[in-house]
């Protein structure tokens, strides 16, 4: 088993990482003696995680499998942008060196991951994956909204024993160090934990002669975990630039003109770079090659993601369905339409 090397790891965006692409299932089908040399074995994990790893592999596992949710929200979020969510393959973790840098994008990674976190656990839980966790079990008797009185029934997502769980794993790092940069990663944390729990909605079945919904029977249960990357995104465009305070136990914005950051907010230290041209030590993958918008005059226009220096332009091929009819019952028949389109993409640097 190859190992990523050890001495960078932040947060969860390693430790996930290698759980997705290094471990082999049937580590966690060997039992206890399995899963602690499997622990033992991640790199730059402190001693906390690895305790949490041995004791919780199921935990570990679900986690694992999730992370390409929630890595997908992040380039979704930011597909038409020069700094676009890019993973660095063979690096010494999934973002390459972006997480040397306190920047707006380091920011978000933080929030999201913590967020996907909480999500893919709150999901496995609900659906019986996990030993420790199943459904909310303090959603019981009755209750009250606008609509009236209402019975608790199905499955109510257990989140806070997700938020709970996430927060004693991923934190445990950054409160280890409690330095000016680790301030910020909790802060950023805990703000992706509470994004996902403000989303949470009231799902509800209606009981009664003729659907009358004389009782409901209501459960709690997750949106979509794009509501979740949408906020993060619209958090991401108002993080609050911040500097530690003079007794070195906080940070306050940066300038006056800034707003008070709240717990809700993202925060960071450092101005992102450009994101214009691949540099290693920024982890910035360039805009060189990346497909831009002729006509737009948004961040995905070429001027702006080819930063000055022009693009090519290609003529390609493309198949799309077409002249689509509904045919009772209950098919649709569709062409397959073929055309010539050009394609943009942006010059590397000269």
């Amino acid at each position: 088993m190859n190992l990523l090397p050890s001495g960078i790891c932040f947060s969860v965006c390693v430790t996930i990482f290698w759980f997705t692409s290094e471990v082999d299932a049937s580590w966690w089908h060997m039992g206890t003696l399995g899963s602690q040399v499997m622990c033992d074995n991640i790199p730059g994990l402190v001693s906390k995680q690895r305790q949490l790893c041995r004791q919780h592999p199921k935990i570990m596992q679900a986690v694992g499998t999730g992370v390409k949710e929630w890595i997908g929200e992040c380039q979704h979020q930011f597909q038409n942008h020069r700094w676009n969510c890019n993973t660095m393959a063979r690096d010494h973790n999934v973002f390459g060196k972006l997480l040397h840098r306190s920047s707006r994008e380091a920011a978000f990674v933080y929030a999201i991951s913590s967020a996907g976190v909480v999500y893919t656990l709150t999901r496995a839980c609900s659906q019986g994956e996990l030993d420790s966790c199943s459904c909310d079990p303090g959603k019981k008797g009755s209750s009250w909204d606008d609509k009236g009185t209402f019975e608790w029934g199905g499955c109510s997502d257990h989140v806070d024993y997700a938020i709970k769980f996430t927060q004693a794993f991923i934190d445990a790092k950054e409160k280890k160090e409690r330095d000016a940069r680790a301030l910020t990663n909790l802060h950023n944390n805990r703000a992706g934990r509470k994004a996902v729990k403000r989303f949470m909605k009231l799902e509800c079945k209606c009981h009664g002669v003729s659907g009358s919904c004389n009782v409901r029977t209501c459960w709690l249960a997750m949106a979509d975990f794009r509501q979740t990357g949408d906020y993060l995104r619209k958090k991401y465009n108002s993080a609050v630039q911040v500097v530690m305070n003079q007794y070195g136990t906080g940070f306050t914005r940066a300038l006056r003109k800034f707003k008070r950051p709240t717990k809700n907010d993202l925060v960071y230290f450092e101005d992102s770079p450009d994101y214009c041209i691949r540099d290693h030590d920024s982890g910035s993958a360039g805009t060189g090659g990346r497909i831009c918008n002729r006509t737009a005059r948004g961040a995905d226009s070429c001027e702006v993601m080819c930063c000055g220096r022009g693009y090519d332009t290609s003529r390609v091929s493309r198949t799309t369905k077409c002249e689509c009819k509904f045919h009772w019952c209950c098919e649709v028949h569709c062409r397959d339409c073929h055309e010539e389109v050009d394609v943009h993409t942006c010059k590397g640097p000269s």
